[in-house]
């Protein structure tokens, strides 16, 4: 008997892509399937690389997105962002805050930030904040 094929981490790699960036737009999956004319369980098996997106399909939802194409595809010849490795703790850490609603949340707001003088000064200060607590790696709080 065959075993089944996995996805392929290319196919893995862009879903999670278009699942970043839907989240940090607060947009749902109902939403992003809708303007593309498909469900939201279509627009889940994307988002795990189950099925593969196509290229017309990858133009339509960068559009959607509004990013480049190439955004969807940034980072992949890191294994730490795709999820095949572990040796990159600082990009693990990232990828893990960006996968709980605090962490899109704060991505969000910041990211509305225009003057580049606050948004050194949040930076600051959470930087501030990090090495206060401890923030050289070792177990979080309060998350």
């Amino acid at each position: 008997m065959e075993k089944p094929k996995s996805p392929h981490p290319v196919d893995v790699h862009v879903g999670a892509r278009v699942k970043l960036r839907r989240t940090m737009l607060g947009m749902s999956q109902d939403k992003l399937g809708e303007s593309l004319g498909l469900t939201f369980q279509q627009i889940q098996k994307y988002e795990k690389g189950v099925n593969r997106i196509g290229a017309s399909r990858i133009f339509q939802i960068a559009k959607i997105l509004d990013v480049p194409i190439q955004y969807l595809f940034d980072d992949f010849d890191r294994p730490a962002v795709a999820g095949f490795a572990e040796d990159d703790s600082e990009t693990a850490s990232f990828m893990d805050l960006l996968n709980t609603p605090d962490g899109v949340q704060l991505c969000r707001h910041y990211s509305k930030i225009d003057d580049p003088k606050v948004r050194k000064r949040v930076l600051d200060l959470v930087k501030a904040i990090a090495d206060t607590e401890g923030g050289d790696g070792g177990p979080k709080r309060g998350l």
